[in-house]
């Protein structure tokens, strides 16, 4: 072959490359990043960030693909209002109340459900205020009737996180005024992450309301003693969800990237590490995958609850905030 020949078909060969490559970054939704990576900033919940599972996550996306993925943890609060202010191209956090706000407010679009787990009620194993297996209500009648009695104390996260939303929840379910509980002496606020907090509430053998991951992770490393007082039923469901910054409202958001890491989180590939994530260290899963129990009805009643509390107007992300990804909801 002729040295001319030669050297047209390495030119051809790297187009075809550069095209391959560059077909399949746009045929996921990236973009023409060709060899240049970009930088993805999820702000997040501290429930997912310490208990490691973004670790692993990451590790396997940024492999695939050519993106940097930064996250900022904090309280489902903050996280949303890092986003507000241009801190975060998407977040990931555990509020549907919060994220409908989100969504209207126009700061946010594309939101998709990616798993679930529980809250737990946890306290001494020895039980002081005598609530073990009641149902959530039930049991923080008992504590705060406890507490009054200077029996037991109460920590509260009372951070604006999720975690605290759900608190306030179930406060109010009990028929009881978090907003009066708090000026009580035996109810305590942290103003951290759960897992500061799931150690505050060890140290003073007190009750507190935490997620399965974390606590499950902080456990099992040794780090508190707590046992779970209260830890099935609806009312403590606690889901996921992923949610991409508006770029009509911040135009310098990494939109494309956000969309990717989203459909990520929700292919096959990325619900397998979220349900294996903790299977050979701890005693169940931290979190489990929700896009096909969502999807095939795989369990009704659980699917069921899922739709009840985490869904707007019957659509985990209702059309007007799908911003031409629809492809993500069939």
């Amino acid at each position: 072959m002729k040295i001319g020949t030669l050297r047209i078909w390495i030119v051809v060969i790297g187009i075809v490359v550069s095209f391959s490559v560059s077909g399949t970054a746009f045929y996921f939704g990236i973009g023409p990043f060709n060899r240049a990576r970009t930088r993805l900033v999820v702000s997040t919940t501290t429930s997912l960030y310490d208990t490691g599972l973004l670790d692993a996550i990451e590790d396997r996306f940024e492999a695939r693909y050519p993106v940097d993925v930064y996250f900022i943890s904090a309280g489902t609060g903050i996280a949303i209002a890092y986003a507000q202010r241009g801190d975060a191209d998407m977040i990931l956090v555990h509020a549907p109340s919060s994220e409908l706000a989100f969504l209207r407010g126009g700061y946010g679009v594309c939101r998709k459900i990616i798993a679930y787990n529980f809250f737990a009620i946890v306290g001494p194993e020895d039980d002081p205020a005598g609530v073990s297996g009641s149902v959530p209500t039930e049991a923080l009648i008992g504590i705060v009737e406890a507490g009054r009695k200077g029996e037991t104390v109460w920590v509260s996260r009372g951070d604006a996180s999720g975690t605290h939303t759900k608190e306030k929840e179930l406060w109010s379910g009990a028929g009881l005024d978090w907003a009066e509980l708090r000026d009580e002496a035996w109810y305590v606020e942290s103003g951290t992450g759960m897992g500061k907090t799931l150690q505050i509430t060890d140290e003073k053998e007190a009750y507190t309301l935490a997620d399965m991951g974390t606590y499950l992770k902080y456990h099992a490393d040794g780090l508190i003693s707590l046992a779970v007082v209260v830890g099935t039923g609806e009312d403590l469901l606690n889901v996921y969800s992923a949610i991409a910054v508006n770029q009509t409202y911040s135009p310098e958001a990494n939109f494309d990237a956000a969309v990717v890491f989203i459909k990520f989180l929700a292919s096959e590939e990325g619900q397998q590490i979220i349900e294996q994530f903790g299977l050979d260290k701890y005693a169940q899963r931290l979190f489990l995958p929700a896009v096909q129990l969502l999807r095939e009805n795989t369990d009704s009643e659980l699917a069921g609850w899922i739709r009840e509390f985490a869904y707007f107007d019957g659509q985990e992300c209702p059309s007007e905030y799908q911003n031409g990804h629809g492809e993500m909801y069939g």
